[in-house]
């Protein structure tokens, strides 16, 4: 597993997905090459994705947010990943906007009126959410590592993986108030979901406080606080390898579901999941399954 795991520091791709871009992710792992992600496969089926601009302390540049909407939209659709870690290279994870690119924090503003300069906003605004909205759409589970600093996008980020963990030494800021704005790539419609306390939500991004690891787990933001790096991320690679050996189309499924039932009435989910499981009941996985249970042996899912 140590030895896997020295391995392990990079990865993958989804979001609007063409024919071209299927048959480019199946086709060659030579296409997950970023200016500001580096992607590594350090188990069989599990990819790392790793914000690469340590000396920066991996904040976001204007290469970053075409990066993740490629590389997402890419791993989505790999038939060699099942599971994504998203983590960051250096000492923090990641400070946020990169305030000394000039280009990140330009706003398309035209000589033009009112309306037709909330126009061309608008549009860059959605450009920079499908960079995040890329994880959450991507077919694949994403788990986020986080260590250090997470602050401002790095909220927005990380509120739209599956699951996170971070070290003990984590500590977040929805820092977008003290910048004179609102979240606005996926916080505010995603974090409150998730901590499900609206009282605290709105204490913290009212005011930009820190919050630490503690208070993070304690509201649901976390899942599991770890002593260092080094133990998270092994920890990290050791649940993606045991969800990589599960059967694709049933965790595939399960995600897509979960997206589609936070959104929705329970009736609307339980309708959903019929429709959805009308067809893939009928896979070959479930057989595999049982077949495998009933015999206590190790199921083997083909490629999805």
């Amino acid at each position: 597993m140590n030895k896997v795991f020295r391995e392990f520091l990079s990865i993958c791709p989804k979001h609007k997905v063409s024919v071209s871009l299927l048959a480019k992710a199946m086709s060659s792992q030579a296409s997950y090459n970023f200016e500001t992600l580096k992607v590594t496969t350090p188990a069989e089926y599990v990819k790392h994705v790793e914000l690469n601009r340590p000396q920066k302390l991996n904040a976001m540049n204007t290469a970053f947010w075409a990066d993740m909407i490629d590389c997402f939209n890419k791993l989505s659709v790999d038939p060699d990943c099942r599971v994504v870690v998203l983590s960051g290279a250096g000492r923090m994870f990641t400070a946020g906007l990169d305030f000394k690119d000039s280009d990140a924090l330009q706003i398309p503003m035209m000589e033009a009126d009112p309306s037709r300069k909330a126009f061309a906003l608008i549009q860059h605004l959605r450009h920079l959410q499908a960079s995040f909205n890329g994880i959450e759409m991507c077919n694949k589970p994403v788990i986020a590592a986080m260590h250090n600093g997470c602050i401002g996008g790095g909220i927005d980020m990380t509120a739209a993986a599956d699951i996170r963990y971070c070290t003990s030494d984590a500590w977040f800021q929805i820092k977008e108030v003290d910048l004179g704005l609102a979240a606005d790539l996926g916080t505010l419609s995603r974090f409150p979901k998730i901590v499900g306390n609206d009282s605290l939500c709105r204490e913290l991004v009212y005011t930009g406080r820190k919050f630490l690891a503690d208070e993070a787990k304690d509201v649901g933001f976390v899942s599991r606080i770890f002593p260092d790096k080094a133990s998270m991320m092994a920890s990290c690679l050791e649940l993606a390898v045991t969800i990589a050996s599960k059967s694709p189309v049933a965790v595939q499924g399960s995600k897509n579901i979960q997206v589609f039932s936070r959104d929705h009435s329970v009736q609307e989910g339980l309708n959903y999941t019929s429709t959805w499981n009308s067809a893939m009941l009928q896979s070959e996985d479930t057989k595999n399954a049982v077949m495998a249970m009933m015999a206590k042996e190790k199921p083997v899912f083909s490629k999805l």
